[in-house]
């Protein structure tokens, strides 16, 4: 590892503000932000020659799927797609195998990531209809939340008991994270496409089972019972213009009840099933441009509080299956910062909207310490990047997810990752991975 990192000739993006200037990292921490040339000797000189600086992005909703689904990820593949796409850390979901829904589960999670990440790292605790007690007493300064299922999961993690509901919302001293979707609702509409089609559904009725309805249904029921025992709540992946009626507008700075969007349901609508069939194929659904604009319009005014990815590899060959069995979930991380450029290059977002939503909002939700933002005395996770005037694509830059698949193959971007830092270490250049595995465990303030 460099010891003294001198990043120079950037335009540093922070906190609302965009400014050319150098940044100074030493043993790990940004010593010094500065508009004049750093004077001392460095290690390792990255001359940024005015492309975007950026800090790290945190990506507050990942499935990396180890352990118990090797073939899909491991902690060690998807943190490589990850520092390769400028996430710098993440919170990874409990709906592996076992589930994590005990302490004795988030340790192994911890032990492999000690060993296997290169971006840092954290693991909410599932919530199920048994494990009240684990709830209780989970450790907030490592845990950043307790992940409950509203809707469909893998084995028993779907809260489905509306008793053991209200006492998650009551005793959970962390915030409560939630998908919601109303499995009932989904289940009737499953229903009437049956007998026309049986298991060979066509994935472009996808948005209409898992509906809109289902969503908002699901979301009401969380944001009520928040309300109703005074606790921390953030919605995951909102999908409906709908649902966004239900959050408030403004900075996330002492708001109580969140929300969050993922970049897919930003990029794609319903018209990309006839290309990409199962392959688009997650939960929630993606649904219609007039919510995909609903939900860049909510990202400008507040309502969304966080970009994440809701990144899910699965094996290419079950997205061919038949509706009923094609998994769903898409692999994302190593393109979310390339797509979120796409809506700055379009004049959908700004860059220092970009910044807040997917590396500031998180940090300040779950309290994580020193990370996030650039700021001197903090951690050195920066990624530097920038957009093009012309589409470009390289195909020289591997795809890092072991599912070994993206729905943006052959897609080319404007926006380019150039670098990423993580904890200062030098991990991803020009879309090679660097060194070993130099990940560390996210702390939170509680």
């Amino acid at each position: 590892m460099a010891d003294t990192f001198h990043i120079l000739n950037g335009r540093i993006v922070n906190e609302g503000n965009t400014m050319e200037g150098h940044i100074v990292v030493k043993k790990g921490r940004i010593t010094q932000i500065s508009t004049s040339i750093p004077t001392g000797k460095a290690d390792q000189v990255i001359d940024a020659d005015g492309a975007y600086v950026l800090p790290g992005l945190i990506d507050d909703q990942v499935h990396f799927r180890e352990p118990g689904f090797p073939k899909k990820g491991t902690i060690r593949s998807e943190s490589m797609a990850a520092v390769a796409g400028g996430v710098t850390s993440y919170m990874e979901m409990p709906n592996t195998y076992p589930p994590t829904t005990e302490q004795a589960r988030l340790d192994e999670k911890h032990a492999i990531a000690q060993k296997d990440s290169f971006a840092n790292y954290t693991f909410y605790l599932g919530a199920s209809n048994t494990n009240l007690e684990e709830v209780k007493a989970v450790n907030g300064k490592t845990t950043p939340g307790i992940k409950v299922f509203m809707g469909s999961s893998t084995g028993n993690m779907r809260v489905s008991e509306p008793e053991v509901l209200e006492k998650l919302f009551a005793v959970s001293s962390l915030p409560v994270v939630t998908h919601c979707e109303d499995d009932d609702m989904i289940a009737q509409n499953l229903e009437r496409y049956k007998p026309v089609w049986g298991d060979d559904i066509p994935a472009r009725y996808h948005p209409e089972i898992r509906s809109r309805e289902a969503c908002l249904a699901s979301t009401s029921l969380a944001i009520e019972l928040a309300k109703k025992h005074d606790a921390q709540l953030h919605v995951l992946h909102i999908t409906t213009a709908e649902e966004l009626e239900c959050f408030e507008k403004g900075n996330i700075e002492g708001k109580k009840i969140t929300a969050e969007a993922c970049v897919h349901h930003m990029h794609f609508n319903d018209s990309n099933y006839a290309e990409l069939g199962h392959r688009l194929k997650c939960n929630p659904a993606v649904k219609t441009e007039a919510d995909r604009k609903a939900i860049i319009a909510a990202v400008n005014d507040g309502r969304i509080d966080i970009i994440a990815t809701d990144h899910a590899p699965h094996e290419l060959d079950y997205k061919s299956y038949p509706y009923n069995k094609a998994p769903s979930g898409l692999p994302l991380v190593q393109h979310s910062l390339q797509l979120l450029l796409e809506h700055v290059k379009m004049g959908e977002l700004t860059i220092e909207t970009v910044v807040e939503k997917a590396c500031h909002a998180s940090a300040k939700r779950f309290d994580i310490v020193e990370r996030g933002f650039l700021r001197e005395g903090y951690w050195a996770d920066i990624v530097i990047a920038r957009i093009d005037e012309e589409l470009t694509s390289d195909p020289t830059t591997p795809l890092y997810s072991q599912c070994g698949w993206s729905p943006f193959e052959n897609q080319s971007f404007h926006g380019k990752i150039i670098h990423t830092l993580v904890s200062g270490h030098h991990v991803m250049a020009n879309g090679q991975i660097l060194g070993d595995p130099i990940g560390k465990a996210l702390s939170f303030r509680r």
